[in-house]
């Protein structure tokens, strides 16, 4: 997946990977992690959260895009890409789940993409990574 611009957060849960997969793939649940306003478009191919569910986030007067689940191998990975109504191109994103020795998961968690205009990927870089740092402790599997 090649993007020149990467977004890269570690964040630990006190609960396992099972609770943790099942909180960050219901789509309803990651508002206050992006800052977003979030809204099921779809659910998935073979499951609520699996390949092919697609949510709709809205992030203040931006308009609105949607993300849509293209790995889901619960309770290790999700991967997801922008698939409509973004100047982001190429966007993708890895959600990597691993236990930890005292029961918890640690999550590692990446995004790609690119910008249009010259010289905005990094900055758009920042800010993801700042408000998914901050968001992720908000979402209390």
């Amino acid at each position: 997946m090649a993007t020149p611009q990467r977004v890269h957060v570690v964040h630990t849960f006190t609960s396992d990977p099972a609770t943790v997969v099942a909180k960050l793939s219901e789509h309803e649940n990651l508002g206050p992690v992006f800052g977003a306003k979030i809204r099921r478009v779809r659910d998935g191919d073979t499951s609520r959260n699996g390949v092919g569910s697609t949510r709709s986030l809205k992030i203040g007067p931006l308009p609105a895009f949607h993300e849509t689940t293209t790995v889901a191998e619960a309770p290790t990975l999700i991967e997801y890409k922008i698939t409509k109504g973004s100047p982001l191109k190429g966007h993708w994103g890895r959600q990597i789940l691993t236990p930890t020795a005292d029961g918890g998961t640690q999550l590692d968690y990446t995004i790609g993409f690119d910008v249009a205009i010259p010289g905005a990927a990094p900055v758009v870089g920042k800010v993801l990574q700042v408000a998914i740092s901050k968001g992720l402790p908000k979402l209390t599997p």
